[in-house]
């Protein structure tokens, strides 16, 4: 009969990658929808910057329930927000109708959901890293060092901020990055001390720090560090395989490490209870990345 609707339509949740090759969020959302006995499907697609307004545009008309993003694409989906430039109230650029305030702060969107309003833009990595690092340590009066102050390095600042650590310490390749990052911690309501380091090779770990978390651009090469020791907490947000080159001086130090994995894990696990509702199995969605991998 015209008109209807049948009820046999799938649900659809999408990744948009620049590039979208070797990235494993189809592969773990597969898992995880699997696991949970939703009958929805995962689609990845290439999508270049300059066209993922219209991209954006597709998913709202189609009705999906929302999109992963990846690359380049996250800070594109602020729009203006991301170069620093005035935005609206609420967050919307043109790219999505809304964003929420870590997505506004980092100048980046990671996860796009459909909501009655239009498409809403979340920033997840930093909400991840901070819940990977909540299984080693006690983050109330922590002293954290950012290695890096892009979108993601951005997001986690602020997600540390809420967390109510006791300082935290910014330093990046970038000297107008980090400053930039630590005027906007500074203008937050928050008790913590806010400290710009000097970017420096190696970068030297204070040692009132208990916690670093690095976090390198794209075509950045491996931060190196002095003053690793064996009460530190590192995480490493490098999505590889093998031991990064942080992880593994880390470990030849002796300290706990969060690897690239355990981070990613977190993130996507966050990713498909927004979009879901449904809480995965992260020792499941570990194993399939591990698979993911390798293979």
């Amino acid at each position: 009969m015209v008109g209807m609707t049948s009820p046999a339509l799938q649900d659809i949740v999408a990744l948009l990658g620049c590039p979208a090759a070797g990235n494993p969020a189809q592969y773990l959302f597969e898992r995880a929808i699997s696991a949970a006995g939703l009958d929805w499907r995962f689609l990845t697609f290439d999508v270049l910057p300059e066209r993922l307004a219209h991209a954006l545009g597709g998913v709202d008309a189609m009705g999906f329930r929302g999109c992963l993003l990846s690359g380049a694409l996250q800070e594109q989906a602020m729009g203006e927000q991301a170069t620093g430039q005035r935005a609206t109230e609420d967050g919307a650029t043109g790219v999505v109708a809304h964003a929420s305030p870590a997505a506004r702060f980092a100048g980046a969107v990671s996860l796009v959901e459909h909501q009655a309003g239009g498409l809403f833009g979340h920033m997840t990595d930093g909400r991840g890293i901070v819940e990977a690092l909540r299984a080693h340590a006690e983050l109330s009066a922590a002293r954290v060092m950012i290695a890096g102050a892009g979108p993601t390095g951005r997001a986690t600042a602020l997600e540390l901020a809420l967390a109510g650590v006791a300082e935290i310490l910014v330093t990046d390749r970038s000297p107008e990055l980090a400053t930039a990052l630590v005027e906007r911690l500074r203008g937050l309501d928050t008790s913590a001390d806010i400290t710009l380091l000097t970017a420096e090779t190696p970068i030297e770990i204070p040692q009132r720090v208990g916690i670093v978390v690095v976090s390198r651009g794209r075509e950045e090469s491996p931060a190196t560090f002095s003053g690793l020791r064996a009460d530190l907490v590192l995480a490493d947000t490098d999505l590889v395989e093998q031991p990064s080159v942080v992880v593994a001086a880390g470990q030849k130090a002796g300290c706990c490490v969060i690897d690239g994995l355990e981070v990613h894990v977190a993130k996507i696990a966050i990713d498909f209870q927004v979009l879901t509702g449904s809480e995965p199995d992260t020792d499941m969605l570990r194993e399939a990345l591990e698979e993911f991998l390798s293979g």
